[in-house]
């Protein structure tokens, strides 16, 4: 597999708290080709296993959604059946997504007991794999694939984008992949990067206890594989303040993300509270709020939720809005 496609855009949002200048610089994966930072992954996990992949038998793997979209347009356009195995988290927007473009969509809603669904996936797909001969698992959660791809790739792409001075990077945590990988890359190449994980309350990712959660694509029912020994620093955002970041930043610049990358914005604008020093936070964005009009921009399914929003913005004025964003034209070939 190969592919050539443009540079993710990097947005810088000026922002004055405390009478000192300062700014969030916005990383925006979901001008990849489909749409988030998951489409790199995929192509990663997919050359990982292509080798193994019978065409008339394909693929499944356990999904909260850009995974899925992005392992269901690949095997489109290899013309091999896919199975995303998702919960009732997941949009139903992002759901009718999958299956248009050929994928069967498989929703367990049976509650895991660690505040989610994700091991009940797991337990389904193990479930599918050992009973169908043939059928390939990707397994985004332990193939070293993962956070390889974002060390050798994403990683080094966002260096190349920024000023060359100190800055805080954060990095959502799910799967823990991309943090993962972004800490190899730190650590081989010392870049002038405060790493910063950043995990929604409830997460068991990073070893923390267990509650329930209503985002999707940010947290997990279980310890990443990835980061066994968790991660610090690390910053866990609450619901109501990773939607009402969302909310913020629609408003502020135009720019709608989805609920991870939200959470990224609320830290950071908590690190700039906690830390004068600090001048310059970079959120990696996994997604674009494209995904999230049912969920996270939904007043009903806030109201729902009991998400009231919050002021996270408290004492922060803007020093510009951000120009129009041009959308990234990239093209993959898979061989």
């Amino acid at each position: 597999m190969s592919s050539s496609w443009s540079p993710s855009p990097v947005v810088p949002l000026g922002i004055v708290f405390d009478d000192v200048p300062r700014t969030i610089w916005l990383k925006l994966e979901s001008h990849n080709p489909y749409g988030s930072i998951k489409g790199r992954t995929a192509f990663a996990l997919w050359q990982s296993v292509k080798d193994r992949i019978d065409p008339r038998i394909g693929l499944i793997e356990s999904t909260s959604g850009n995974l899925g979209l992005a392992l269901a347009g690949l095997a489109a356009s290899l013309q091999v059946p896919f199975t995303a195995v998702v919960d009732p988290r997941v949009s139903p927007s992002v759901r009718n997504t999958m299956r248009a473009l050929g994928a069967r969509v498989v929703t367990v809603d049976r509650p895991d007991g660690a505040g989610g669904f994700l091991l009940s996936r797991l337990a389904h797909v193990g479930q599918r794999v050992r009973c169908e001969p043939g059928l390939v698992w990707p397994n985004q959660y332990t193939n070293p694939a993962n956070p390889a791809v974002h060390a050798q790739w994403t990683a080094p792409e966002l260096r190349a984008q920024l000023p060359a001075r100190p800055m805080s990077v954060l990095v959502a945590v799910s799967t823990g992949g991309t943090l993962a990988g972004f800490r190899d890359y730190v650590v081989a190449h010392e870049p002038a990067w405060e790493l910063v994980g950043v995990d929604v309350v409830g997460s068991v990712a990073l070893g923390d206890a267990h509650g329930e959660r209503v985002l999707s694509g940010i947290g997990a029912s279980r310890r990443s594989t990835f980061l066994p020994h968790g991660y610090r620093p690390a910053v866990h955002v609450d619901p109501p303040e990773a939607v009402s970041a969302c909310l913020w930043l629609e408003e502020t610049t135009g720019i709608a993300v989805g609920s991870s990358s939200g959470a990224l914005v609320a830290a950071a604008l908590r690190l700039f509270r906690e830390g004068p020093g600090r001048t310059d936070v970079v959120c990696v964005c996994p997604d674009g709020g494209d995904r999230y009009l049912d969920t996270v921009y939904s007043p009903l399914w806030r109201s729902q939720h009991a998400l009231t929003p919050v002021d996270i913005a408290d004492g922060v004025t803007t020093s510009g809005r951000p120009g129009p964003v041009a959308p990234v034209q990239g093209e993959v070939t898979l061989r």
